[in-house]
């Protein structure tokens, strides 16, 4: 039989964790043990703590309660056993989970995270890359960044700047099929689109004054909006691109933009978490080194 201690740091990864298997992992123990450690817990406080079934996990209210309780006794007790020095970070450690556009990975985040975690070794970072808008809510993500605007009152929403969007082609394609001056050239000609991951259709082309756009025989489509960028720089078609994937290349002559007339209003970009209650430390700190890190780096992949 668990200690009660014992007990109390699994039911507290199990409820950070989406699944039982995923707390397993973290913990090295079998799901069976971290099962099996619950429901001692449950039978001491006479409570059920999660809502199980064969595909789903979700943590019940009486168990967020204890699990908020469980962490401070447990940062209490564990700060009995900190050297001097370590106790200003004690609260700055554990898990962060965070989601963002995949092409906004490699160049722009994985530095940002970088200085973090070199600042707080202690942190545990939970990366999840997609295009499709997560409900942090509903999804338990702790910061979320998105493209697009942000109106829902159950998030905090930092802009950390503004995203203008181009339609380019490359040269090679412009000298084979010619530059379209018009929208109705345009669609006479290859295009590109990237779908929504949210509904499996094409997103519609953003045009100046509110207009939209939609391709109607794209010859290339995709859902991952960094390999339509690599498709419009290979000559497939014309695309229209976010500054931070066609500045690049529009800087190094790749690229061409077209069309400029009907350059869109600049989305913002933000980082944004659930609005609900005290925000643990950690939260708070990645969520500020984020907006300060994006805000700082944004000239540089959003200025021609």
């Amino acid at each position: 039989m668990l200690n009660r201690l014992e007990m109390l740091r699994i039911f507290c990864t199990a409820a950070e964790a989406r699944n039982f298997k995923e707390a397993a992992t973290r913990l090295g123990v079998s799901p069976q043990a971290v099962t099996r450690a619950v429901k001692e817990l449950e039978g001491h406080v006479g409570e059920l703590l999660f809502h199980r079934n064969t595909r789903h996990t979700r943590i019940t209210e009486f168990g967020e309660q204890l699990a908020l309780r469980a962490r401070i006794g447990l940062r209490t007790v564990d700060g009995l056993f900190l050297k001097s020095g370590q106790e200003q970070d004690s609260g700055l450690s554990g898990l962060v989970r965070i989601t963002a556009p995949r092409a906004l990975e490699q160049d722009y985040l994985i530095p940002a995270l970088a200085r973090i975690c070199g600042q707080h070794p202690g942190l545990q970072l939970d990366l999840r890359l997609s295009d499709q808008f997560a409900d942090v809510v509903d999804e338990q993500i702790d910061i979320g960044i998105r493209v697009g605007f942000m109106r829902d009152s159950r998030f905090v929403a930092r802009a950390v700047a503004q995203v203008p969007f181009y339609i380019v082609g490359s040269p090679a394609l412009i000298a084979r099929v010619g530059e379209p001056h018009t929208l109705q050239a345009l669609a006479e000609r290859p295009t590109t689109v990237a779908i929504d991951p949210n509904t499996g259709r094409p997103w519609a082309w953003f045009l100046s004054r509110g207009q939209q756009w939609l391709a109607r025989t794209p010859a290339f489509a995709t859902d991952d909006t960094r390999a339509e960028a690599d498709a419009v720089v290979a000559g497939i078609g014309f695309g229209q691109l976010a500054a931070f994937l066609a500045n690049p290349h529009l800087r190094a002559g790749r690229l061409v933009e077209v069309l400029p007339e009907l350059r869109p209003e600049p989305w913002s970009l933000s980082v944004y978490r659930p609005q609900r209650g005290p925000v643990a430390a950690r939260i708070r700190l990645v969520f500020d080194g984020l907006v300060e890190h994006l805000s700082a780096a944004a000239p540089s992949f959003l200025q021609r």
